[in-house]
């Protein structure tokens, strides 16, 4: 299978460690030119370190100001983005009746602005060169809603009506837009929630987490780089024929279709 990746440019967002970081090691590993940002430039350096010829750029997805800065640093560095990956950190859990008008404003700004954002940013040049790749990194709770992830479980479905809708209207100038949805993955985020379950029902992490991996059909909580395997492939000329998608990547978790 030739995935073609050599010499293309990606943007990978919150690309410094987790999912992120994954994806971005797995687009370098097959020959593309890569840049992260992120909001902790430590984080950034030891991540770009990794990977030869790996731009870092400080920014946070959720203000404007900083994606038009990353976007405008990498096209100046690379000549053009051929391949955007939107990856932010989730919204915090918490139930509906916790949740203030402020908490639904930073998730979408962090979840579906900086989406919407990044993508209108890139989108010119996609179109003009009549090839381009949008990756969405997601969550399986579009597909089935998590319990307690309110903010998440409601704005990612705006992310995922909007990228079925843009795919449609960017389809036949080869540009193509895909989701892909982590179930239960080895990040910092899951050990935010495991932790936050913790305190809350006096368990162990350990005791919830191989609850939590008892009720996934793999019987394991999933690692970063099984979520980076497909979003290099939806990157890739092997996927040349794939649009619209919003796949799960979460062990079977997910009992529907």
């Amino acid at each position: 299978m030739e995935l073609n990746l050599k010499n293309r440019t990606v943007l990978v967002t919150a690309g410094s460690k987790g999912i992120g970081l994954a994806t971005a090691h797995g687009f370098h590993a097959c020959g593309a030119k890569v840049a992260i940002c992120g909001r902790s430039q430590d984080k950034l350096d030891a991540a770009a370190a990794q990977m030869p010829g790996c731009i870092a750029l400080t920014g946070d997805v959720s203000v404007s100001e900083d994606i038009d800065r990353v976007v405008d640093a990498t096209t100046k560095e690379f000549g053009g983005i051929d391949i955007l990956v939107n990856n932010a950190g989730g919204p915090p859990p918490g139930l509906f009746a916790d949740l203030s008008d402020e908490d639904w404003e930073k998730a979408i700004e962090l979840t579906l602005m900086s989406v919407v954002r990044a993508t209108r940013l890139v989108l010119p040049h996609m179109r003009a060169q009549k090839w381009g790749r949008i990756i969405n990194i997601s969550s399986s709770g579009v597909k089935q809603p998590v319990p307690g992830l309110t903010l998440s479980n409601s704005i990612r479905m705006a992310v995922l009506g909007w990228a079925k809708t843009l795919a449609n209207q960017v389809a036949a100038d080869n540009v193509l837009v895909n989701t892909v949805c982590p179930g239960f993955t080895q990040t910092d985020r899951v050990a935010q929630i495991l932790e936050q379950q913790s305190a809350a029902s006096g368990k162990s992490i350990e005791e919830i987490a191989a609850a939590l991996a008892a009720q996934i059909p793999m019987q394991r909580i999933g690692q970063p780089e099984e979520i980076a395997n497909l979003a290099v492939f939806l990157g890739s000329d092997a996927a040349s024929y794939i649009t619209g998608t919003a796949i799960q990547v979460d062990g079977g978790s997910v009992q529907g279709y």
